[in-house]
């Protein structure tokens, strides 16, 4: 099978990612539950986690704060800093895990909801974002890089319009984390959710949040933390304020050698390579009869690409490909039901091809030939 379904997890994954996540599950307990050295060496590795993490996102170590995956980080954020009469800015490329909270915010706690809009190109206008800003407006959340289109946000740019008018910036990194530096301070960023299954390159079950200095975050959900036993409120310290219940300490050894792995490579080949191969696919099926790409090619993106082939229901094209030639893709809405609707893609859905470090030219090159002999057909 070759895997072009990166944007979902990545399945290939560092062999030291494997043999941490092994050793983990047979040798590491309860992080900062106990003081024996099953305890202990697992309370280290969450710790080094910590602080790789704190390292790639620029921000304090005990401000990184391990959820199940980005969903759950966002839903904290969300949850966290907005307040009944408030008001939050998104956009319409936003996946469900930014809608959803939202939208029941919205509808339960009279949390006022704009949309930077897209147009029928799938693009935003940078000027949205000020025009939609109103008095009360508590939060800017948007996504860094779609991941329908693989379309990228100028973070640095609206993460300044956020800071003069003393809004807080929330960025969904799901798409990019691990392939594009996400310097917090650099780009204005006050809370980065980030999950580690995708670009990451580590195991699923295992995500976070990176809260910028002075930034408070009301708890989403509350219980055991392994310390203040006799208070009856969550405690107040980070990360113990956000991290109720057992941390997935082997999905989180899994994730610290995944970032060795990004680190000892270097994120900047990862990128390129990653890059490379969604262009050469790109260029190889662009100008196809019958088949429309999505996107904006003429500048940096993540490494997707996604397609129609005339009116061909996504699903079909997408089946089509597994069944006959091999190929793992993702058809359908990509929970970004909003950008669906403004690229007109609503009932046909899209095929979305990904790209990891660990695919291949050749790999490439056969996808390529796969939707030459579909979009001939």
């Amino acid at each position: 099978m070759i895997y072009l379904d990166n944007a979902a997890t990545t399945v290939k994954k560092p062999p030291a990612v494997i043999e941490s996540v092994t050793a983990a599950l047979t040798c590491m307990g309860s992080a900062n539950r106990a003081a024996h050295d099953i305890s202990l060496s697992a309370s280290r590795i969450v710790y080094e986690a910590r602080g790789k993490l704190a390292a790639m996102f620029s921000c304090d170590a005990e401000r990184v704060v391990f959820t199940a995956n980005a969903t759950e980080a966002l839903n904290i954020a969300v949850h966290g800093v907005l307040k009944p009469g408030d008001h939050a800015l998104t956009t319409d490329w936003e996946h469900n895990s930014v809608l959803r909270p939202l939208y029941r915010l919205e509808r339960d706690s009279q949390v006022g909801l704009s949309f930077a809009p897209a147009d029928s190109a799938g693009s935003i206008d940078y000027a949205d974002f000020e025009r939609f800003l109103q008095p009360d407006t508590r939060a800017i959340i948007c996504t860094h890089a779609s991941n329908l289109t693989g379309d990228m946000f100028d973070l640095g740019r609206i993460g300044e319009l956020a800071k003069t008018r003393d809004i807080l910036f929330i960025v969904d990194a799901s798409q990019t984390a691990g392939i594009f530096p996400l310097d917090m301070k650099r780009f204005g960023i006050d809370i980065l959710c980030f999950t580690g299954h995708k670009s990451l390159l580590g195991p699923q079950g295992v995500g976070g949040l990176a809260i910028g200095s002075g930034v408070d975050i009301a708890p989403w959900k509350v219980g055991g933390t392994g310390m203040d036993t006799f208070n009856h409120d969550q405690p107040q310290a980070y990360p113990e304020r956000l991290e109720a219940g057992t941390l997935n300490a082997h999905g989180i050894a899994g994730l610290s050698a995944a970032l060795d792995f990004i680190h000892d490579t270097g994120m900047q080949a990862i990128r390129m390579k990653e890059q490379a191969l969604a262009d050469r696919f790109y260029q190889g099926i662009k100008d196809l009869p019958q088949v429309t790409c999505y996107g904006d090619f003429s500048r940096e993106r993540a490494p997707i690409v996604s397609l129609n082939i005339g009116t061909t229901d996504s699903g079909t094209i997408s089946a089509e490909l597994a069944d006959a030639f091999g190929i793992a893709t993702r058809p359908g809405g990509h929970c970004a039901p909003r950008l669906h609707e403004a690229l007109g893609t609503k009932q046909q859905g899209a095929v979305r091809f990904s790209f990891s470090w660990f695919n291949t030219a050749d790999e490439t090159d056969a996808a390529i030939e796969a939707i030459r002999y579909l979009a001939t057909e």
